[in-house]
């Protein structure tokens, strides 16, 4: 009886082991997850019996958050809190921890594995069709132009310019006070020039304000009118509207509105202070980012970021219930329950981290001691055997 229950012994030591050199080889595994054997004593039937040794009950996994490594690649991702990303595995969902992803030749957001992150479709206006994760899939094609339809001036106009002695003529800087200037896009996506020339006019507090875009004058009402304190009291609502502009390309007309809110009449010098409109050129894709919620933008040499869709997350009631299936991947299994669906930063789930990967969560330290320590109780167990093997000697050389 002793070496069985010796023996049991060794095969726990043994199994100890095993965990504790997967354990070790995975130091540097991203999202892995450390084990831990357990184990239970066996008795044999009948209230006086003995103990009969012990067997390996369970390879549990602890699901403690790794460190965080941070890398320069957007694409790399780690959730901070609970968790697992969503993949595709040619339609069968798994789900991991490890968040080094690429892109694939088709566009595809991967993994090494070439399993396929899955995120909730963007339904528009910044919303997601959250019913069901699907494939992530970059647009190589142009992101497409924008036509300006506003462009709003912060200037100030010096209180105390003179009236020009000349009518204005664009070509003759005598005939105005002061010009600036603004880019301007088509609906083709072309770029415009649109002019503004300032010109104070005998009455008081009042300019006239003339707008030529590629030199064709658009100016509709024209005065820029301020009150006594040096505030805008015209146009109505501070918006002047231009007469529409027809591009020489073929695009379509160009109908500007001008805000003038930003503008004042101070002091003695003329200062632009801020120039922005509202279209945009054709774009290039340029690369791909992950805000913390998750979502996925798409971003383009136009300065535009597009979003193609938002990360799905999953949990379970159980995580030590899921089935290891390889390459830090895991699937889901009855003991783990099913899987709860939702999204980054919501209810139970983390938030995601861009350029950064979740490290191993083992503690090296500590298992290195535990490899001693299992060392020791499977060199305890071989003196076991070795001593009960003394012992059966010595009876069989009792004469």
């Amino acid at each position: 009886m002793p070496f069985a229950i010796a023996l049991s012994g060794l095969n726990a030591a043994s199994a100890d082991l095993g965990v504790t050199a997967n354990n070790v080889a995975n130091v540097n595994t991203t999202g892995f997850k450390m084990s831990r054997a357990e184990f239970a004593e066996v008795y044999a039937a009948g209230s006086n019996a003995g103990g009969s040794g012990t067997r390996l009950s369970a390879v549990s996994q602890l699901f403690t958050e790794g460190n965080m490594d941070f890398t320069e690649n957007d694409l790399d991702l780690a959730i901070g809190g609970e968790g697992f990303f969503v993949m595709s595995d040619n339609g069968a969902r798994t789900y991991t921890r490890a968040g080094a992803f690429s892109v694939d030749n088709e566009g595809h957001i991967v993994n090494a594995q070439r399993q396929r992150l899955q995120a909730y479709p963007s339904a528009g206006n910044g919303l997601f069709n959250t019913g069901s994760p699907a494939d992530i899939q970059l647009t190589t094609g142009a992101n497409p132009p924008n036509a300006t339809t506003r462009a709003a001036v912060g200037l100030n106009l010096p209180a105390d310019a003179e009236v020009p002695a000349v009518a204005f003529d664009s070509s003759d800087p005598t005939s105005f006070n002061h010009t600036t200037s603004v880019t301007i896009y088509d609906s083709l996506g072309a770029a415009h020039t649109a002019t503004m020339y300032f010109i104070k006019d005998a009455a008081a507090n009042t300019w006239n304000t003339e707008v030529e875009i590629d030199g064709t004058a658009v100016t509709g009402s024209s005065q820029v009118v301020f009150g006594n304190d040096g505030t805008l009291q015209s146009p109505a609502g501070g918006v002047m509207s231009l007469n529409a502009y027809t591009p020489t390309n073929g695009s379509a007309d160009i109908s500007l509105d001008m805000d003038f809110n930003n503008t004042t009449q101070f002091g003695n010098a003329f200062g632009v202070n801020s120039l922005s409109q509202d279209g945009f050129t054709t774009g290039r894709l340029t690369g791909v980012s992950v805000d913390p919620n998750g979502v996925i933008f798409a971003g383009y040499t136009n300065g535009q970021s597009t979003p193609l869709g938002k990360l799905a997350l999953a949990n379970f009631a159980n995580p030590q219930g899921l089935q290891q299936v390889g390459n830090t991947g895991w699937a889901g299994s009855f003991a783990s329950g099913d899987a709860l669906l939702g999204e980054a930063g919501t209810a139970s789930f983390g938030d995601i981290q861009s350029g950064a990967l979740e490290a191993s969560n083992v503690d090296l330290t500590a298992q290195l001691v535990k490899m001693i320590t299992s060392q020791r109780n499977f060199q305890a167990n071989s003196q076991m055997i070795s001593t009960a093997d003394t012992v059966t000697q010595t009876v069989m050389n009792i004469r």
